[in-house]
């Protein structure tokens, strides 16, 4: 599989503000690659400076094995859906899918042909004469990606096309987005801060904070071997143990992770425990308990007997689901 992308000590500063900082980063060809960070990471830079919005002050980006920086954005075989979708009121669905074939100096009957093919590749043949103030989210988030794909990029950059959407919605297009980037088999790179959407799509996930890359890996091993505290923090809701305790329940002396789905009530055994607080989530009840001073969530379902706030109850769990990290940090 040949690289799509690749990034060398790439950073971006703003005057004494370090948007991005020395990053290493490479996606394969046919990845559906995601940036997960929290606003200010450097996840949204990252993607400006593979589109060409922005340039790099200091480090080298490839894309395809040719160098990137200095060449404009109309130049480079990527095209951007952003979150906004920056659809023009003026223009019709048709016109607003043709308008970068146009722009390009394609003939009309081609364009418009190629426009509609889009459009039925997102599912909204038939709807091309409408405005867009006309559609609905979903349709408008269709359209721009339709607008992207009817240049047939190599690699589709995404930034956060889905965060104006509601939830049920927002589920829907994800799965049409999974659909989509299977059928093309091209490289989509998708930027998010919604840890649920990084992991249910992606192959690969870049976690980035201050800047910086601090773990790639699949959704699996993000998600089940966080490298630090703010990994595991941020990726889903886990358990972070501190050394001292880890030490005293057999572990060794380092932070740990430990979901709450891996935790469970026991009658023999186990580590004494007091319920502090009960939260029913429909499918599941989170239960807070107190253990030694320390506070640990676990997850029962929904239909389990769940004990009272105040009782004592005792916990266990498999030695191999408590994560030990690289970091305390």
């Amino acid at each position: 599989m040949s690289t799509a992308l690749q990034f060398a000590g790439v950073s971006r500063h703003y005057g004494a503000v370090k948007a991005l900082d020395q990053v290493d980063l490479e996606v394969k060809e046919g990845e559906f690659f995601a940036m997960l960070g929290p606003s200010g990471s450097g996840k949204t830079t990252c993607l400006r400076l593979v589109a060409g919005f922005e340039q790099p002050t200091a480090g080298h980006i490839e894309i395809f094995g040719e160098t990137a920086e200095g060449v404009p954005p109309f130049r480079r075989n990527v095209n951007t859906v952003f979150q906004d979708y920056a659809l023009f009121p003026h223009l019709n669905v048709l016109d607003n899918v043709a308008y970068g074939l146009m722009i390009r100096g394609v003939e009309k009957s081609e364009r418009y042909r190629s426009a509609e093919q889009a459009l039925e590749l997102v599912a909204l043949s038939g709807l091309g004469k409408r405005r867009a103030g006309e559609l609905s989210g979903g349709q408008r988030q269709r359209v721009a990606l339709a607008r992207a794909l009817v240049n047939k990029p190599r690699v589709l950059l995404l930034d956060e096309p889905l965060g104006a959407l509601d939830l049920k919605l927002r589920e829907q297009m994800q799965e049409e987005l999974k659909n989509l980037h299977r059928q093309l088999g091209i490289t989509f790179i998708f930027v998010t801060h919604d840890q649920n959407e990084a992991l249910s799509m992606a192959d690969r996930v870049a976690l980035f904070k201050d800047g910086r890359v601090v773990q790639v890996g699949t959704p699996q091993e993000i998600y089940r071997q966080p490298n630090s505290r703010f990994v595991a923090d941020f990726v889903g809701s886990s358990n972070v143990l501190p050394p001292d305790f880890v030490a005293a329940v057999g572990g060794a002396s380092r932070w740990a992770s430990l979901r709450p789905e891996s935790i469970y009530l026991t009658r023999e055994g186990g580590h004494a425990a007091s319920v502090v607080a009960a939260s029913f989530l429909g499918g599941s009840t989170r239960l807070a308990v107190d253990v030694s001073g320390l506070r640990i969530n676990l997850m029962l379902p929904s239909a389990a007997e769940i004990p009272a706030v105040g009782e004592s109850v005792r916990i266990d769990w498999k030695p191999a689901d408590m994560h030990l990290m690289e970091s305390g940090a």
